[in-house]
């Protein structure tokens, strides 16, 4: 999976009960909850880091990368904007 395939699914879930769908409940607690969660995991993540735990590090950058992605959604945030403005920040390359 990657970042556009993990938003595709988010959107497809935001409808969903709260009640069987964590994305769905998570949309529903509202933007201090979700920005709450990207701090946690952010936090998490470089946590894992800092141990040197590799597997740790996979899957709290797996969390990050979620809940990164529901605030996006939440905040009516696109992958592909993302992507562009990454690209307008490129160096170009020097040979």
């Amino acid at each position: 999976m990657n970042i556009d395939s993990l938003y595709a699914h988010l959107v497809a879930r935001k409808d969903a009960a709260p009640e069987v769908s964590y994305t769905a409940r998570l949309l529903a607690r509202g933007l201090p909850r979700i920005a709450q969660k990207v701090g946690e995991e952010a936090v998490e993540t470089v946590i894992e880091a800092m141990k040197g735990d590799h597997a740790g590090l996979v899957s709290e950058s797996a969390d990050l990368l979620y809940h990164l992605a529901v605030l996006w959604l939440s905040q009516g945030v696109t992958p592909d904007e993302v992507w562009k403005e990454l690209d307008l920040r490129a160096l170009p390359r020097v040979e």
